[in-house]
Order: structure tokens, then sequence, then C-alpha cells
């Protein structure tokens, strides 16, 4: 038996069309969820502008940070039941290359990215690896739990920083992913301040409690040195994305400092070397999230350590996916944009 059901296609050339489809039946090892809610990232962003259009094609279905509820499950699938809410944390590895037999399934040499290589959550009915799964509880707000996916970077990123109870830290952007990361790192203890040179997301900031900084008008190393006793920040996450960025993830950085590289660049940024032999500075790249940190990213969310409704700025249906694309494309203000994928959400 199939379900008729409703979806949204990337068309090309900033169009998505919501057309009527089906969602066949669970095969073995698979799991159908009712999707609720669905979160645009940046990475839907990108596709939206063309930039993936190689990776992606002009006939996909995308979206990954999601929340749902079980619909039906394939055989032998036994680790989640009918009408359990759950999240999928969207990477499918091959299990059979140098990552994978290292344990490193999360950056497996073929992984296929669910929502890119695959379709994506932005409609009604979505069928999933049954490992992908995660629980939730049966209280949590589905809207909230549509921001697992990206707290759950966060939740990598922090975890691979060693961050330590009172140490000073330095979020270096202060959009979507570096709020996550600023809020995710104070639930850890970190001393928190934030960089960032638009003021809708200065504000957006400060509303969430977090001391800030725009280097477009203070001198940013100036300002850390004064908060820190000249000593620098020991944890330096770069979130931005640009040059500048880079340039004041080892300017400000402390002695033996961990600095993360968050961001995606563009194009091959210049870093300065000596600061690493200078100071003794580790560079770490973080990319995705492994299971512990979805776990961790539930917890949070449960907690109320990220503050969920200031983050989600806006809510558009299924139907209005275009605009929502296109206002989140023009607004200044925006942090989160949501779909409600479900009618019943």
């Amino acid at each position: 038996m199939t379900d008729t059901i409703n979806a949204a296609y990337y068309r090309g050339e900033k169009t998505f069309t919501v057309e009527t489809t089906t969602a066949e039946p669970p095969q073995a090892g698979q799991v159908s969820v009712r999707i609720a809610y669905c979160g645009i990232c940046g990475t839907d962003m990108h596709v939206y502008h063309g930039n993936m259009d190689a990776r992606v094609g002009l006939n996909r279905i995308v979206g990954h940070e999601m929340s749902g509820t079980v619909s039906a499950v394939g055989a032998d699938v036994t680790t989640v039941k009918v009408g359990q809410k759950v999240v999928v944390r969207p990477l499918d590895h091959c299990g059979d290359c140098p990552a994978c037999d290292a344990g490193h399934v999360h950056i497996c040499h073929n992984l296929k990215f669910l929502g890119l290589d695959t379709d994506g959550a932005m409609q009604e009915i979505w069928t999933v690896p049954a490992h992908t799964l995660h629980g939730l509880p049966d209280d949590i707000r589905m809207d909230h739990a549509a921001l697992i996916e990206p707290v759950a970077v966060a939740c990598h990123d922090v975890r691979l920083s060693d961050l330590q109870n009172g140490e000073d830290v330095l979020v270096i952007g202060g959009g979507p992913i570096g709020a996550l990361v600023a809020m995710v790192a104070r639930d850890a203890g970190g001393k928190v301040v934030v960089s960032e040179v638009n003021p809708n997301r200065l504000a957006i900031m400060k509303k969430l409690g977090f001391d800030t900084v725009n280097p477009a008008e203070q001198d940013l190393k100036e300002e850390i040195n004064t908060r820190t006793g000249n000593k620098g920040a020991d944890v330096v996450f770069e979130v931005s994305g640009t040059q500048p960025g880079v340039n004041a993830m080892t300017e400000c950085a402390a002695t033996r400092a961990r600095i993360v590289m968050v961001a995606i660049h563009a194009k091959k940024p210049e870093i300065d070397m000596f600061q690493f032999f200078w100071r003794e500075l580790k560079l770490l790249g973080a990319r995705v999230y492994e299971p512990a940190d979805y776990e961790k990213a539930i917890q949070i969310i449960v907690s109320g350590g990220v503050d969920a409704d200031t983050v989600i700025t806006d809510v558009s249906p299924l139907a209005d996916i275009q605009s929502a694309f296109e206002s989140l494309d023009a607004s200044p203000t925006a942090m989160k944009s949501l779909i409600k994928v479900g009618t019943d959400a």
C-alpha cells in the first residue's frame, strides 16, 4: 500500500514546486517518518542559489533538520516503533572504507548526506535507514525538536574542542550555527564572547545573554585581552567563513588554545601559521556529528540549554516553501526558518 503525499521539489533557478507523489512502504532495514517540521539549513540555501546543482540535480527534495513521528517500519526493524517521536541523523555510510574501518563512519569516504545526495525531509513522509533514527521524549515540542540536527553540529564542535568549565571562549560569527555553538559552549561552562558585525544578529546574541563585540567598530583582539587579563581565548570557534574571521582566530587565541574550524570556506583562507608556533596552538577540523552528539543535542533541547523560541524566527507551511526561501534570502533578521510540513504538526 502506498500513501499519497505532498513534497517540495527543487527545480533549479531558485525555484521549488510542491507536487503530489507517492510514499512507498519501507523496505527491510528502513523506517518511514511522518514529518512535522523541517528547518532551512545554510546548505539548503546553497542549493536554492544553484551552487549545488551538479550534486543534487533538478529533481531533489531537500531538507534534513527535521522532527517527525514513525509511521511504518520495515522488516527486522526493532529499534523504533510506530507512533514514536524521532529525528533523523542524515548520514548513510558505506561501511567499507578506511574511515568506516577506523570507526569514523560520520566522515565516511563515500558518505551519503540524506537530503542532498538522496531525497530529504521536505515531504510529508520520508523513508530512511533505521540506523539514522534517534528517539525523542514524548513531551518534546516538535518545532523545538527540528533544531536537534543543527544543535548536534554545535555539540560536535564543542566536544572536539575539549572545552573545560570556566574557560574563555570566542565564537567568531553570530549566525544560526554560531548562536548554537555559543549556547552549547555556555551550557558546557564556557565564558562566551560572540564576535559579529551584523547589528540584527548582535541584538539576538544580546537577547540570548551573550557578551558581544562588533569588530567593525571595536578592536576585537584588544576587547578579548581586556576580558581575559591579556590571556586570550582558551577556545576559539571560527564560524564566520571569512578571512577577517580567520585572522581573528589566531590573534585572539591564548597560549595552547584550541581553534575549531566550523565554517566551510568558499576559498582557501590565509592562516597565520607563525602564531601556531609562537603560542603552541591547535587547529581542529569539525564536520557534521556522531551519535553521541545527537543524544547530547536532545538533552540540551529538553533541558532548555538552547533558547529555541528565540532561535526560531519564522514558520511557514510546506505550500509556501518558495516564499519562505525568498524571505530568508532577503531577511537581515531571520535566524532559523522552519517549514511546517505536516498538517497536524
